[in-house]
Formats: structure tokens, C-alpha cells, sequence
């Protein structure tokens, strides 16, 4: 390589770290949402009943963005079930939103076949998504406090033992 092309392949080294540094920032990396309050939002349940953000005040809640045709998100829901059943007793609750994408007998199949005991919303129109932050990677999980306030958020699966912890923690506080 000549000196003259060495300037042109730093600037490219530069930008290409510059998109990582980027891209991980978008990802969240599990990174916390800073106690904003969760959106106001209603979510059309499976059965066709309604649920609404302000709903889920006073419970600890998790709110989960997932596909059935997300390997992770599928790998991952026998944990979110064992943690709503850990947990439900004690002022938590679950709302597990269908992607937009997501065919709604697929939806209701994959519900009915693993036995979700949670709330299972479908998000039809994109609306639920865009309103949590504009959420296009699943799984996507918000964990929302007592007052309605997003704790934190994780992109990807969670590491469930500290989701359980801080679970407990938010189910301590009054």
C-alpha cells in the first residue's frame, strides 16, 4: 500500500467504527430507558378485549416485543413464562405484543400451543411498536415500575437472573 492510500483506508477504519459504535447504541445493549413514563398505549388482546398503559399502573410489568418467527424470541418465552408464574402472585404482570408482521393465527397458534398465561396482544397497524420507542428488533422487552415508569429495556434476551433481581427490587418499593 502506498502512503497515499493509507489516508483513504484510516478514514474508512474510522467510519466503519464510528457505524459499530452506532449500531451498539441503537441495539440499547440492554441498556436502561432512563425512567420515562411508558407510553400511553392500548393493546388489543387475543381475545379481543383492550388493555391500556394506564391498565398496568400499580403492578410491576413487563412488556415484551416478540415474533413467532424469531428464534430468540421463541427461545426465550418459556423464561418469560416461568418468570410471570414466579412472580404473578406478587403484583406482576406480563403483556407479550405480536409484531405487526406477525400473522395473527400464528399468533393465537403459538399462544394457545405453549399455554401463554400472560396478556398476548397483537399490534396490527405497527401503532404499539412505534409508540415504545419505534421498536423494529425483537425480542424487545421494557420493564415498566409501579408508577408507569420504563426501568429498563433489553435488546435481545435478557439475562433473567438480574431481570429477576430488579424485578424484586421494584416489587419491594411502594
Amino acid at each position: 500500500m502506498t502512503e497515499l492510500d493509507r489516508p483513504g483506508l484510516l478514514r474508512r477504519r474510522s467510519l466503519a467504527a464510528a457505524a459499530a459504535l452506532g449500531a451498539a447504541a441503537v441495539l440499547g445493549l440492554a441498556g436502561c430507558a432512563g425512567g420515562e413514563a411508558a407510553p400511553d398505549s392500548t393493546f388489543v388482546l387475543l381475545d379481543g378485549s383492550k388493555a391500556t398503559t394506564a391498565d398496568l399502573k400499580g403492578k410491576v410489568t413487563l412488556v415484551n416485543f416478540w415474533a413467532t418467527t424469531c428464534v430468540s424470541c421463541v427461545k426465550e418465552m418459556p423464561q418469560i413464562v416461568a418468570t410471570w408464574h414466579k412472580y404473578q402472585g406478587q403484583g406482576f404482570d406480563t403483556v407479550a405484543v405480536a409484531m405487526e408482521y406477525d400473522p395473527p393465527n400464528w399468533v393465537l397458534n403459538f399462544a394457545q400451543s405453549r399455554q401463554l398465561p400472560f396478556k398476548v396482544a397483537l399490534d396490527n397497524t405497527g401503532d404499539v411498536a412505534r409508540q415504545w420507542g419505534d421498536v423494529k428488533l425483537t425480542p424487545t422487552t421494557y420493564l415498566v415500575d409501579k408508577q408507569g415508569r420504563i426501568v429498563k429495556r433489553y435488546v435481545g434476551e435478557p439475562d433473567f437472573a438480574a431481570l429477576h433481581q430488579l424485578i424484586e427490587k421494584l416489587l419491594a418499593q411502594t
